[in-house]
């Protein structure tokens, strides 16, 4: 029997993540739970793998492909690239574990130039069309050309509200700068993406991250192909990221942020300034009810706390990712212990969930910001820490200044690209995003302080240099920053003593009562009651 490389996204499927990526398999899951999931097919990391190896698609994959097309058309009640009722999908990599932007994504694939007309037809709005098919060119730009999504951004920004002359820009920049012209039929589009988004589990800074994370570097990524819904739509349309409890502190309340209007790219690039995410509750009621909702069914499937990545589009809501909330340090204390007071799991589930590497992060000490602090800017705490280093205003420069002490990377938002100095920094501040977007999701999967929308900064990259208010930090000038706070400060300053843990407390003393120990470091208590749990399975 032939190799089978594609696997619709349905309750029936085994959504094992080793074959659908965490993205697909989260996808199966939540269409198990009846939670509102567009239409989509997989194509697992076995075909990633012959690609890799062979330089090719696998045999039969090609029919594979058009096969799921047809199927996903017949779902949607659309066709890809056509001239009426055009389908749009999206793109997107998944490896088994998270890999937050390392991998390439395209949106609002499909749009050809037929297409396009379609949509502004249909819809009756040019300019939603319009700024749907710049989105993708730009996507497309940066995963398949390989040009840089700064200057595509700089190119389509040039031309102001003219979206129809900004598409028409990228495009010919796209020309321009690269083997081939944008293919105008979709179905060229999708094999091109497709290629694209398998490569890029070889990216530079993709094995970076999985070197830092100790992450096997054979497995390959699925490719999730899925219908899109609009978040650009209208002005009950938007997207943002939830998690179920809060990232920092672990306490259960929703926490996350929104864009209206946008789509998800938006959100998670940190390009923009978003809106937290409670604010979806006074806009738009019925979606936030239906997402806290979803939350909470998907707590109960996890029996922990979970991230999604949601879009509504016209006020109804589509969940496009889940994942276990994978949450570090305190908050990874909290959460464990607190599901113990709920009775979802029990202690020793509780101790075999937080590793002694959380521990590092238990004692997050804070600013002692007092009147003579030279407070610089406050922006949002998205890891909690504090650090102290010299200002590197790119990560090349903060890979290099890292090797003489510890550095802090400033950027106006940070991309995969910048991942070395991300590896090297002592922590991070951007200008723009929120509490989930790249560089807080990346600086909290390595437990590095940092914040983020500290909008009062401007990163002048060429001049290696930093303004604020009538103030000019050069690079290599010392700054501390807090985590918690959000507080970006001059030179070095006070801290104060770690508070006291009580989840800490409390998840220790079961500890001592499962190893029978009476003395010895947080750490050791908590590995030997671990040796004992984990042994015991």
């Amino acid at each position: 029997m032939s190799q089978r490389w594609i696997q619709p996204v349905a309750a029936e499927v085994d959504a094992d993540p080793a074959v659908l990526g965490g993205k697909g398999s989260g996808l199966v899951l939540m269409r198990r739970l009846g939670l509102p999931v567009p239409p989509a097919f997989v194509i697992g990391t076995a075909a990633c793998r012959a690609f890799l190896r062979d330089g090719r698609f696998p045999d039969g994959l090609d029919e594979e492909l058009a096969a799921a097309v047809t199927r996903l058309e017949a779902d949607t009640g659309r066709r890809l690239g056509g001239p009426v009722r055009p389908l749009v999908v999206s793109v997107r990599s998944g490896g088994a574990v998270s890999m937050p932007g390392m991998m390439s994504t395209v949106l609002n694939l499909g749009l050809t130039t037929e297409a396009t007309a379609a949509l502004a037809s249909e819809t009756g709005d040019p300019r939603f069309a319009f700024d749907s098919r710049l989105r993708f060119l730009t996507s497309f730009g940066a995963a398949v050309a390989g040009l840089d999504a700064d200057r595509l951004e700089a190119v389509a920004g040039g031309h102001g509200d003219r979206l129809d002359a900004a598409a028409r820009a990228v495009e010919e920049l796209i020309r321009e700068k690269s083997a081939s012209p944008v293919p105008d039929r979709a179905g060229e589009q999708l094999r091109a993406a497709v290629r694209a988004v398998f490569a890029s589990w070889n990216t530079p800074r993709a094995r970076t991250y999985r070197a830092l994370h100790d992450i096997g570097h054979d497995a390959g990524t699925a490719v999730t192909v899925q219908a899109m819904v609009f978040g650009n739509r209208d002005g009950h349309s938007g997207t943002g990221v939830a998690y179920s409890r809060d990232p920092n502190t672990g306490e259960r309340s929703p926490f996350g942020e929104v864009l209206i209007g946008r789509q998800g790219e938006d959100v998670v690039s940190g390009r923009s300034i978003t809106d937290p995410l409670a604010t979806l509750g006074e806009r738009e009621p019925a979606v936030w009810a239906r997402l806290t909702a979803a939350l909470a069914r998907l707590e109960g499937h996890y029996r922990d706390a979970c991230y999604v990545e949601f879009t509504f589009e016209s006020g109804r809501l589509w969940l496009l990712q889940v994942r276990p909330g994978r949450l570090v340090g305190r908050a990874a204390v909290r959460v464990a212990v607190d599901l113990v007071g709920e009775a979802v799991i029990d202690r020793g589930e509780a101790l075999a969930r937080v590793s002694p590497h959380h521990l590092r992060y238990t004692s997050t000490p804070r600013l002692a910001i007092g009147e003579g602090t030279d407070v610089l800017a406050r922006g949002l705490g998205a890891c909690p820490g504090v650090a102290s280093g010299r200002v590197a205003t790119t990560a090349d420069r903060a890979a290099r200044m890292a090797a003489a002490g510890p550095v802090i990377l400033v950027r106006p938002y940070t991309s995969p690209a910048d991942m070395h100095g991300l590896a090297a920094a002592a922590g991070v501040v951007t200008a723009r995003g929120g509490p989930a977007s790249h560089a807080a999701v990346v600086a909290r999967s390595m437990g590095k302080p940092a914040v983020v929308g500290a909008t009062a900064l401007t990163v002048d990259e060429a001049g290696a240099s930093v303004r604020v208010g009538g103030r000019t930090l050069a690079e290599g000038e010392l700054v501390t920053i807090d985590g918690t706070g959000g507080e970006v400060v001059a030179g070095r300053a006070p801290v104060a003593a770690a508070t006291t843990d009580a989840s800490l407390h409390r998840l220790l003393a079961w500890a001592d009562e499962v190893s029978g120990r009476t003395g010895g470091t947080d750490r050791e208590r908590l590995e030997a009651a671990r040796e004992r749990v984990l042994g015991g399975r």
